[in-house]
């Protein structure tokens, strides 16, 4: 049964396309309201019994109708009807930042493009400037935003492959129970996409396109030793064939970085990887550490056991889909001691941002609570929104009444280096600062982060006890693990945070150690693996250290 989620997409794609070809304004919004409402409902409205569907907050009689429909069909007539109406490339349209269904519907009607291709053609040649609403800075935005978004096709999130590779690297071992199959490549790399998801085996080519070509699968590419295969998924799965003596190697040569192989120098023929190590006398290097290669271990990395606090998380009191107890006892049970409540603040509007009246309120039920979670503590924090001069938006006694404070920009994206840097430097030297949230504010595959100066900020954070952010969601991970060694080296501290916004988000902590453990983050340089205790004494320390 659809979703919550897919009956919103639904409704908001419907709401779209009325709008480009513009029909009532009235009934598109509602239904864009609808969309917005049905996702962030508590329950499944597939588990709801449909005369009761339309007495839920946002969802009226004619709105429930069309639930109906959407659960029992699977799809809406009506939108279905706009989608034979409209070109692929105008509804493709809609993935470009910088343009809306107004703007699409002028694109499709006026200036007669209808394909993305067209659209960037026209944009080289400025016909977007003769056209009312469109000016240089959108043409530009619109180039931008199709370069990346053509950049980046056929390239995944790891989170969103996972699954799928796992099913396949099961159901390859299943079907050739006497071959040897190991994963390489990106994937065990650990990287945050993945551009192919690849192979080693001892399963021969013309088997292998047996199996994949009777299952959907086209091959993408066949030479001496490889070959490649894409599905319905639009993922390369690329196989290296090699023999059981020179097994060890071929996976070796193919789960490191250019950069690694070349310092690593000449590799002897293995049937076991591990040989290699064993010839140089070192530790075995872990796949997700082969990016630039050295001989000293790494003890303590960061491993997802280790984590005891759920730390930056989101509850009904902003944006979040379950209450602060719901939340408390879910981190208890999965063996967490801690939780930190950081809804939005006051200038995040959209997502229902706290006022200094409802902070007070929040406090008094997180008060209460802590008093029946035996063994577990509640902490009270904001996700303080960086204005445009780099101010939180509270004053010093709203402040002064959290016991920690995660600092995140969300607004004004689109800024320079300086503009970044002087609002970035401004929280970071805020001495109600307590962590600063995702440091760039990109989004993987959707939109690349603001400029700035990595090493400056880092500088900065150590300079006034800020704790940096390993944000673990998915499509942030953020701060790059690439900057995390150099980090750690210079004294800052990390966290790997889930930014959860229900409670399955809590989970995300595993992406974000994945991205860590690349960086070679320990479980000490670590704030969410320090246990209640270490975690108490910490905040109190801090709060004594800068005065408040």
């Amino acid at each position: 049964m659809p979703t919550n989620y897919e009956i919103a997409d639904q409704f908001s794609l419907l709401s779209k396309l009325m709008d480009i070809h513009g029909e009532n304004s009235f009934k598109a919004k509602s239904y864009a309201a609808a969309a917005f409402q049905i996702e962030k409902l508590p329950v499944q409205l597939a588990d709801v019994e449909p005369s009761k569907i339309a007495s839920y907050k946002g969802v009226g009689e004619s709105t429930a109708k069309k639930v109906i429909e959407i659960l029992q069909t699977g799809t809406l007539k009506a939108l279905q009807d706009l989608i034979a109406n409209t070109p692929p490339g105008v509804i493709e349209m809609l993935n470009i930042k910088g343009i809306g269904p107004k703007k699409i519907a002028t694109i499709w009607h006026e200036m007669e493009i209808e394909t993305v291709g067209e659209l960037y053609y026209a944009c080289q040649e400025n016909r977007l400037l003769r056209y009312k609403g469109f000016g240089e800075k959108t043409q530009q935005t619109v180039m931008e935003s199709i370069e990346f978004i053509e950049q980046h096709k056929g390239v995944h999130l790891y989170a969103d492959v996972e699954a799928y590779v796992q099913a396949i690297d099961k159901n390859l071992k299943d079907h050739f129970p006497g071959e040897r199959f190991a994963l390489t490549g990106e994937f065990v790399r650990q990287m945050e996409v993945i551009h192919l998801v690849e192979w080693v085996t001892t399963a021969g080519t013309t088997s292998l396109k047996q199996l994949f070509e009777t299952t959907r699968f086209t091959t993408e590419e066949e030479q001496d030793h490889t070959i490649a295969f894409k599905g319905p998924e639009n993922v390369v799965l690329k196989f290296h064939t090699a023999t059981h003596s020179n097994f060890g190697t071929v996976l070796f040569q193919t789960s490191a970085s250019e950069g690694f192989l070349e310092a690593w120098g000449t590799v002897t023929n293995v049937p076991d990887e591990a040989q290699l190590f064993a010839e140089k006398n070192i530790a075995f290097i872990p796949h997700a550490l082969r990016e630039v290669y050295t001989e000293s271990p790494v003890t303590d990395l960061i491993d997802v056991s280790s984590i005891k606090g759920i730390i930056h998380s989101h509850s009904k009191w902003s944006d979040g889909s379950n209450s602060i107890e719901e939340m408390a006892r879910y981190a208890q049970s999965i063996g967490m001691e801690y939780l930190v409540i950081s809804d939005h603040s006051k200038s995040a509007g959209y997502a229902n941002g706290l006022s200094a009246e409802r902070i007070l309120e929040q406090h008094r039920e997180i008060d209460t609570l802590n008093q029946k979670l035996n063994g577990f503590r509640i902490f009270k924090s904001i996700e303080a929104d960086i204005l445009g001069d780099g101010s939180l938006d509270y004053d010093e006694d709203v402040l002064s009444s959290f016991d920690l404070v995660i600092a995140s920009v969300h607004s004004n994206l689109k800024m320079t280096e300086e503009k970044a840097m002087m609002r970035l430097m401004n929280a970071i030297e805020n001495p109600y600062t307590t962590i600063l949230g995702h440091m760039t504010g990109r989004l993987l595959l959707s939109r690349n982060g603001y400029p700035v100066n990595h090493e400056k900020i880092i500088d900065a954070c150590v300079a006034n006890q800020v704790v940096i952010e390993l944000n673990a969601h998915p499509r942030r991970l953020d701060i790059d693990w690439r900057w995390i060694e150099k980090a750690i080296n210079k004294g800052a501290l990390i966290s790997i945070n889930p930014d959860a916004h229900e409670l399955s988000g809590f989970h995300d902590i595993r992406f974000g150690v994945l991205a860590a453990q690349k960086g070679k983050l320990t479980n000490s340089n670590n704030l969410s693996s320090y246990s209640l205790q270490t975690f108490e004494n910490y905040i109190s320390e801090l709060r004594r250290d800068k005065g408040i």
